[in-house]
């Protein structure tokens, strides 16, 4: 029988995935007619129908179009810190969606790493965003980023990826890496439970025996201090919440998401090519150095990979750093203008064997 350690390891792990999407979505009345409000949606090629948001300059002004891939439990009204004034100075049209099953968007039975990249770009082509466009992905959102770089890194004018999350099924990661990564054995267990004991998952993650989201939240085995100090100022896990696991839909779209950032992939990061070789645009990683979610020094060995990959790292940063004061300005200063913030370098030199 698992443990109930184990069970608590992997509420916090799950727990910290979908926070590090979450900001305090904006002020809405409690009256009906704005819980039932319908958000725009386009009808894709397959019939499933997709939601998004526009937000920034409109199209027809805009200097750069960036396209933002929410992570687990998240959806397309995650909000960020970068300001107004800069958006505006650089002209930037921003496009938020609910992936797959998320939000107002349809469920995909036949979800993939590929039905993830083309999503995006039928959704920049029914908007008509151009032919080349920017996308960040955020958390378990930049599986789905770097499904981009290998099924159309034609289409892309650059990338960041936001505390990604690690597949340790990667081929390219060294046994010696991993071997003795908690995360990895509960991810693994996690997963064998998601594929073949789905039932027995749902039953367990909805016990009242588990800790409550607050507990999760203050707990250093999680977070950072950085982390937690956020944590006081943005929502708490309610796509987690034993209510809401409880139903079906939600369960089963977590679920999948689940499987397919953390099953086999159908190509390995770390032998993707420069889809810039050029120097006409840019691919970003950034990582906390603190991140309780993933191994700064697995990032650290993923970008030393790919040299073409510009790394940045936060030295007191945990997981949750898309939610610190200055990042998102940092990075969208880095990948629109080429600008580098010298407070971001490592520490040290990236490992690579």
């Amino acid at each position: 029988m698992v443990s109930r350690a184990a069970i608590l390891l992997l509420m916090g792990l799950l727990g910290m995935v979908y926070q590090a999407t979450q900001l305090p979505p904006p002020n809405r009345s409690d009256s009906p007619d704005n819980h039932s409000m319908v958000s725009t949606r386009i009808r894709l090629s397959d019939g499933r129908y997709l939601a998004y948001r526009e937000r920034g300059v409109s199209k027809d002004k805009a200097q750069h179009c960036i396209i933002i891939v929410h992570g687990f439990g998240s959806s397309k009204d995650m909000n960020f810190l970068a300001p107004q004034e800069l958006i505006d100075e650089l002209g930037v049209y921003i496009l938020q969606y609910d992936r797959a099953g998320y939000g107002q968007s349809d469920p995909n039975p036949k979800r993939s790493l590929k039905s993830e990249a083309l999503d995006i770009e039928e959704l920049a082509d029914q908007l008509q965003i151009g032919s080349k466009f920017y996308v960040i992905g955020v958390s378990m959102g930049s599986y789905a980023t770097w499904s981009c770089l290998n099924y159309i890194p034609n289409r892309l004018a650059g990338v960041a990826m936001i505390a990604p999350i690690i597949n340790y099924e990667w081929p390219s990661l060294p046994e010696s890496l991993v071997k003795e990564d908690y995360r990895r054995k509960l991810v693994k267990w996690a997963l064998w439970l998601a594929n073949y004991s789905p039932r027995l998952l749902h039953w367990w993650v909805s016990q009242k025996w588990l800790p409550s989201n607050s507990v999760i939240e203050k707990n250093p085995a999680f977070f950072n201090k950085r982390d937690i100090d956020t944590l006081k100022r943005i929502p708490g896990f309610p796509m987690l919440t034993k209510d809401k696991l409880r139903e079906q839909v939600v369960f089963d779209t977590l679920r999948g998401d689940w499987i397919v950032a953390f099953g086999n992939w159908e190509f390995d990061p770390m032998k993707l090519t420069n889809p810039f070789p050029h120097n006409r645009s840019s691919v970003h990683i950034w990582q906390g150095y603190e991140d309780k979610v993933v191994p700064s020094q697995i990032q650290r060995f993923v970008a030393g990979k790919l040299p073409w990959i510009h790394y940045h790292e936060v030295p007191d940063g945990g997981h949750l750093i898309v939610h610190y004061s200055g990042i998102f300005e940092a990075i969208l200063k880095a990948l629109l203008l080429g600008e580098e913030n010298l407070s971001y370098k490592p520490r040290s030199a990236i490992f690579v064997s």
